[in-house]
C-alpha cells in the first residue's frame, strides 16, 4: 500500500468518502480493479516517488497524477513490508484467482472426490492470500496456520459432504427443491469454512482486545467489546462476499438450462458457467466489500467501565474492524 512510503505527513484514506456505502463502493472498485495487474516494477518506482513527494510536503495538493499511484501502490504492495505481492495473491487478482476454484465448486453433479478436491483448493487459495496479505506486524507461527487451514478444510468439506448426501433424502421435497438445494451446497460449505477460520484466525482479539483510538488517534486501551464487534463483522462480511458469488450464478444456470442451454454440450454449459461466475464477481464484489466500513465509530459508553471515562467525556472512539 502507499502507506508504506516512508515520509512525515499523513496519506488520505481514499479520493472517495469512506463514511458513505457509495464512497466505500468506489474505493473498493477501484483496489480490485484487474488492469493494476499490469503494473510494471517502474511504474512503482514512480508511484513510490510520486507518493514520497506529498509524504514530504514536496507536492502541495492531491492531483489525478497522485491518485494513479496511489492507487497502484494500495492494489499491489504489501502496507508492513513495502514489497511487492505475489500477483496471484493481490486483491486486483481476487476474482481470476479464484475464477477457476469457484467454478469447480460449482460444477452440478459432483462426485464426493470432486467435492473434497475443489472444497480443499478453494480453502488453499484462501490460507495463500490471507497470509500473503496479514499483519506482519504480529505473524501467526506455522502451527496456527496449520490449525487454521485443517480446521476450514474440515469444515468445509464436512458441510459439503453431509448436505450432498442429506438433500436427495428430502424426498416430502419437489424435484426442482432439491435441485436448488443441491446447487447452493457449496455455498453452505464456504461460508461455513469462511466463519470458522475468521474466528480462529483471530481469536486472539477476542481474548486480548483490540485497540480502540480517539478522533486525533491517540490509543485509549484494548477493548474487548470492539473485537467481538470486529471479529463478529469480519465473519459476517465473509458471508456477505460469498453470497452473490455462490448462490446468483448457480440458480441463474439452472434456469438456461431448462431454457437456451437445454441439449448443450458440456462445453457450452461449462463455458456459461464460467461467464456468469466471471460476470457476477466483477460485478457484485465491490458491492459486497463495501458492506462495512474499515474504520469502525463506535461511542465509549460500549465499552469496557475502564475505557467510558466521565459521563459527561462520553464519545465516539474508533478501531479496525480488520480484514
Amino acid at each position: 500500500m502507499a502507506s508504506s512510503v516512508p515520509g512525515i505527513l499523513p496519506l488520505p484514506d481514499s479520493r472517495w468518502n469512506l463514511s458513505t456505502y457509495w464512497g466505500r463502493v468506489r474505493h473498493c472498485a477501484e483496489i480490485s480493479d484487474p488492469s493494476m495487474l499490469f503494473t510494471s516494477d517502474a511504474d512503482l518506482k514512480r508511484a513510490r516517488d510520486i507518493i514520497g513527494s506529498y509524504r514530504n510536503g514536496e507536492l502541495k495538493q492531491t492531483t489525478p497524477e497522485f491518485w494513479h499511484a496511489k492507487r497502484q501502490l494500495d492494489s499491489t504492495v504489501h502496507p508492513d513490508t513495502g514489497e511487492t505481492v505475489l500477483l496471484p495473491f493481490r486483491m486486483s487478482c481476487c476474482v481470476l484467482s479464484n475464477l477457476v476454484v469457484t467454478a469447480g465448486m460449482l460444477t452440478p453433479n459432483m462426485s464426493t472426490m470432486g467435492t473434497v478436491f475443489w472444497q480443499w483448493a478453494n480453502q488453499s487459495v484462501n490460507v495463500a492470500v490471507n497470509s500473503a496479505n496479514a499483519n506482519k506486524s504480529h505473524p501467526m507461527s506455522m502451527s496456527q496456520l496449520a490449525t487454521n487451514y485443517t480446521a476450514a478444510v474440515t469444515a468445509s468439506c464436512g458441510v459439503a459432504i453431509g448436505l450432498n448426501k442429506v438433500v436427495p433424502k428430502l424426498k416430502s421435497l419437489k424435484p426442482h427443491t432439491r435441485l436448488i438445494l443441491g446447487r447452493l451446497v457449496p455455498f453452505a460449505a464456504v461460508v461455513s469454512a469462511g466463519v470458522v477460520n475468521v474466528f480462529l484466525m483471530r481469536g486472539n482479539e477476542i481474548k486480548r482486545g483490540i485497540s480502540v483510538y480517539d478522533q486525533e488517534g491517540q490509543e485509549l486501551g484494548k477493548s474487548k467489546r470492539a473485537a467481538w464487534i470486529a471479529v463478529g463483522e469480519t465473519a459476517l462480511s465473509r458471508v456477505i462476499n460469498a453470497t452473490p458469488i455462490m448462490v446468483i450464478p448457480p440458480l441463474l444456470l439452472v434456469r438456461l438450462q431448462r431454457g437456451m442451454l437445454r441439449g448443450k454440450s458440456f462445453g457450452w454449459q461449462t463455458a456459461a458457467n464460467f461467464g456468469i461466475i466471471a460476470a457476477t464477481s466483477f460485478t457484485v464484489l465491490p458491492f459486497a466489500l463495501a458492506v462495512f466500513p474499515q474504520k469502525q465509530a463506535i461511542h465509549s459508553s460500549k465499552l469496557e467501565p475502564e475505557l467510558r471515562g466521565d459521563r459527561s467525556e462520553h464519545k465516539l472512539v474508533y478501531f479496525n474492524r480488520g480484514m
